[in-house]
């Protein structure tokens, strides 16, 4: 999974490990279809939602390679875990292919760790097949406990863990994606998300070890990049 460095890289493949992302309070059903509009023109990975527009987003994308994604436990990760393993089957029944899951970050801070990993192993095995992400929020977070985070959720099953909702005090850095992905390994997913707005930000993450961007700036990314070859 992991990008090795000094590769040219393509406009598409760049498109290609973006989540488009809108989780914005305010947001329309016609934003979302114009999100929708705008991943089936790139040909992005996902998009990112909210609960309530998973079925809206799975039939705009129904006959197209691009992902619906959705955000569970939201931003905060203090849901019960009963509510986020509710919340996670109704977005997997409404249509969802990945599920971005905010940890429990009060339990992991107070070195509750089974009940982190219990948490999220009960959403793993409840979604099946479908891609789940942890959101760890490492703006929260030392190191010692980014580590910890990425440890459980491997152990849990997951497939990605995630820097940020976008919704913290920070967001991604390259340092915690580097940080992250030595934790990990190179098997498992490493997503970077929180204020990535440029294709150099993008290019940074990658670099640092990241397989998937979230951003909500995913038009002005690739479309920033030109029709030349990126190296990374």
């Amino acid at each position: 999974m992991v990008q090795e460095k000094g590769l040219m890289i393509t406009k598409r493949q760049i498109a290609k490990m973006i989540d488009s992302t809108l989780l914005k309070p305010d947001a329309t059903s016609d934003d979302i279809k114009k999100l929708c509009r705008d991943a089936k023109k790139y040909n992005f990975a996902s998009v990112c939602v909210n609960p309530c527009f998973v079925s809206l987003a799975s039939d705009l994308l129904i006959s197209v390679d691009v992902k619906v994604c959705c955000a569970i436990g939201f931003p905060l990760g203090a849901a019960t875990p009963e509510t986020k393993v509710f919340e996670a089957r109704d977005a997997v029944r409404n249509g969802a292919d990945e599920i971005d899951m905010v940890l429990n970050i009060s339990a992991l801070k107070a070195k509750k760790y089974e009940t982190v990993k219990k948490e999220i192993k009960d959403i793993v095995d409840v979604v099946g097949k479908v891609a789940v992400k942890v959101i760890i929020e490492t703006c929260y977070l030392d190191d010692e406990e980014k580590i910890k985070a990425c440890l459980i959720a491997k152990e849990a099953g997951a497939h990605f863990v995630k820097t940020s909702t976008g919704f913290g005090s920070k967001g991604a850095t390259a340092e915690d994606v580097a940080l992250m992905r030595k934790t990990v390994g190179p098997n498992m997913g490493v997503k970077a998300s929180g204020g990535i707005r440029t294709i150099d930000d993008a290019v940074r993450m990658i670099n640092a070890g990241a397989n998937r961007i979230g951003t909500s700036r995913a038009v002005e990314i690739v479309e920033g990049i030109g029709q030349q070859k990126l190296l990374v």
